[in-house]
């Protein structure tokens, strides 16, 4: 399975903010989307990611202050990304050995849509679903 047959049933919603918004008003939209993680973008282009993590260790390096800032001031700016033509397993093994749970999709030098962690968990939940009932189609034909 690979990316792209994810973002296609998800869909290809990119949420984002600029490097300038404030960072209160930047978790008010991760409040109010449900969401974990923001792009920040200029111009297209991708400036960093916003995540919960970072925001809790903005919070706890230097308190509540730090609400009234730029987002510039907690994302994460060395952004990892991936591409549709990836495998389940390639960013799985992405995500876990760089401890985070977001990825970009790029495809010609251009965001088309974000993976989260939970987005392909849900997606080999179902894949092993299907394989199970499979086989219990085949057992019960043999």
């Amino acid at each position: 399975m690979t990316v792209q047959a994810i973002l296609d049933i998800k869909g290809h919603d990119i949420v984002s903010v600029t490097v300038d918004t404030r960072l209160s008003d930047a978790i008010a939209l991760l409040s109010e989307r449900k969401i974990g993680a923001v792009m920040v973008m200029k111009e297209g282009r991708i400036e960093g990611i916003l995540s919960e993590r970072d925001i809790v260790r903005v919070l706890g390096m230097r308190g509540a202050a730090i609400l009234e800032e730029p987002v510039g001031a907690a994302m994460t700016s060395k952004v990892v990304t991936c591409r549709g033509s990836d495998t389940a397993s390639a960013i799985m093994e992405k995500m876990t050995n760089g401890k985070f749970r977001h990825l970009p999709v790029i495809e010609n030098d251009r965001i088309v849509g974000l993976i989260s962690i939970g987005d392909v968990v849900k997606w080999r939940v179902h894949e092993y679903e299907q394989e199970q009932e499979t086989l219990r189609d085949y057992i019960k034909t043999a």
